[in-house]
């Protein structure tokens, strides 16, 4: 699985001109599923995310995780990040996960999230969405998680 974290002071996600996830201080999430990702390694994934040491402490040091800082996560599905670039000048995809497994590996991503964490919002599956955000740092981690 594939994650771009961004560290966020506030977020938010439009789907044809409708608000539908926001949050405040916290993470944006970019999720992507690629082809073999399974629960366990989405399991890994939000473990590391839910305690990554990104946020600062009162010193200004980044040691505190989001669960720490009671900020939320705004879940948004991007296939993109599966992105092949080394042939030619169109990105290739055909590393990200099939449509309906990328779903269920999304939705499963989500529902793991939510008994973990009080604050959850979300992203629509395969929309074309607008994401509104303001980079908090700017913090930004790329993260790839595959099975050991």
């Amino acid at each position: 699985m594939i994650t771009v974290l961004q560290r966020v002071s506030e977020a938010r996600v439009e789907v044809a001109g409708e608000v539908i996830g926001q949050i405040r201080q916290g993470l944006l999430v970019l999720l992507c599923a690629e082809q073999g990702d399974d629960e366990r390694l989405a399991d890994r994934l939000l473990a590391k995310i839910l305690k990554l040491r990104i946020f600062s402490d009162d010193a200004g040091k980044m040691n505190r995780s989001v669960q720490d800082t009671g900020g939320g996560l705004l879940v948004v599905s991007q296939f993109t990040l599966a992105a092949d670039t080394r042939g030619g000048n169109r990105p290739s995809f055909t590393n990200a996960a099939a449509p309906d497994e990328g779903r269920r590996l999304y939705e499963y991503f989500v529902a793991r999230a939510r008994a973990a964490h009080p604050l959850v919002q979300t992203g629509r599956f395969a929309a074309d969405m607008k994401v509104h955000l303001v980079n908090d740092g700017p913090v930004t981690i790329p993260m790839v998680m595959r099975s050991e």
